[in-house]
């Protein structure tokens, strides 16, 4: 009998032989156990691997989670430090503007004081000194400064009849004469106290203030203005309504 043929045969007779001699079947179980798992084994290792899954993914969830918090913290601290260079940059542009608008000012008021020079000297009009003064008053206080003609047929402010000019400002109820003038002596400072007087007189009004706004103010006019109750400004920026 060769190989081939006795294969064919045990092939062929096995099954059977395993069905109804317990002794064949317990001595094929035997042979298999060695190359073979049972299933009791296969149950336990398959247990094991689905717990090491479980406990892999189980890290990896606190891994993820902990980067995850890590990114937040990260993004939080960077949307602080944001905010912080943000509002100190804020607070020094806040600065830089103040800087410069004192400078526009202080600039203004040197402007005014060579103006004033200018217009005793000759170089432009008291007119045009004036005029730019208003402009400056109106823009800072933000009020409108009326320019006013009345005639003095009683010669109340010159001794004689003459026209008499007034700049008002009125706001909120509030009746405030101005003199504009590039230099003030102690004799026009009696001057600007009659026209106000007159003004006055001649409606039926009380000023609630005088102002004179001049960046040359004689020293000996400066004492008239007290008594008289003047306010003296030397800058247009400086009035306070």
């Amino acid at each position: 009998m060769t190989p081939d043929e006795a294969k064919e045969i045990i092939v062929k007779e096995l099954p059977a032989l395993l069905e109804k001699d317990p002794e064949i079947h317990r001595f094929f179980l035997n042979i298999s156990r060695r190359h073979f798992a049972d299933k009791i084994v296969t149950e336990d290792r398959f247990d094991r691997i689905l717990d090491e899954i479980r406990r892999d993914r189980e890290e990896q969830s606190r891994k993820w989670e902990a980067n995850q918090q890590a990114m937040e913290h990260e993004l939080q601290e960077r949307s602080r430090k944001w905010e912080e260079q943000n509002r100190k940059w804020e607070a020094n542009q806040q600065v830089i503007n103040e800087i410069l608008k004192d400078i526009h000012a202080l600039v203004r008021k040197h402007d005014t004081t060579i103006g004033a020079l200018g217009a005793r000297w000759g170089l432009h009009t008291e007119q045009a000194f004036r005029e730019a003064l208003k402009g400056i008053l109106e823009e800072f206080a933000n009020v409108e400064v009326i320019n006013v003609l009345e005639f003095d047929d009683d010669g109340m402010v010159f001794g004689r009849p003459d026209q008499i000019e007034l700049d008002l400002i009125v706001k909120n109820g509030t009746l405030i004469i101005v003199e504009i003038k590039s230099s003030m002596s102690k004799s026009e400072m009696y001057t600007f106290e009659r026209k106000v007087r007159f003004y006055e007189k001649r409606h039926q009004r009380q000023v609630d203030k005088m102002i004179v706004i001049s960046p040359m103010v004689a020293p000996k006019a400066i004492p008239v203005a007290e008594k008289l109750g003047v306010h003296i400004y030397t800058a247009a920026e400086d009035v306070k309504i």
